[in-house]
């Protein structure tokens, strides 16, 4: 009887595997900003449903319980990074012949705007504008309340108008039309 069970599990994960894989690769992708990330965060969010999967089956919004897993795999992976870089740079102060003010590149990419929102307002912009979630299935996939999501979607979204030197409804068609095939708009 479990062997029965336990088939029948396998091929409801297969089938939610096939169903969401390409949409959490992307939303790991534009949470980090990095498309050879995104797949490994992906299948560790997949890999991670997969060993509670009973638990996540019996979840009223799956899907959002996975983009919640990505949402978490992606700040720990900043969070990691930001760690990372502000040892590079406590070793790299120390020299003499370091460059102030680099000259950065005078047009910004909404992608590049996005990595430069902390992780909560990139991701409820991204989950608002990029997957056209609701306020509410946003504040699932986060863990946070609805009001949190509308205030981190506008400040998020002022920023990124400030950043790329626009109106907010060019904004909205760029984080609209970011890559939709998955992590660097390949096909899956």
């Amino acid at each position: 009887m479990s062997t029965v069970v336990d088939d029948a599990a396998s091929v409801e994960f297969h089938a939610f595997f096939e169903r969401h894989y390409a949409e959490l690769a992307r939303l790991a992708h534009l949470l980090t900003g990095e498309p050879d990330a995104a797949d490994d965060l992906a299948a560790d969010a997949l890999l991670a449903l997969w060993h509670r999967w009973d638990r996540v089956r019996a979840a009223e919004h799956p899907a959002a319980y996975a983009r919640g897993v990505v949402a978490n795999l992606a700040r720990t992976r900043i969070r990691a990074a930001v760690r990372e870089r502000r040892r590079i740079t406590l070793f790299w102060s120390q020299r003499e012949d370091r460059a102030e003010n680099p000259d950065v590149a005078g047009t910004v990419d909404v992608q590049e705007a996005l990595r430069r929102l902390p992780f909560r307002k990139r991701a409820c912009v991204v989950l608002r504008h990029a997957f056209d979630l609701s306020e509410k299935d946003t504040a699932l996939a986060l863990g946070v309340s609805v009001g949190t999501v509308k205030s981190q979607t506008s400040k998020g979204m002022a920023e990124l108008r400030r950043l790329l030197g626009t109106d907010e409804a060019s904004v909205r068609v760029h984080a609209g039309a970011l890559p939709a095939g998955g992590a660097g708009g390949r096909e899956r």
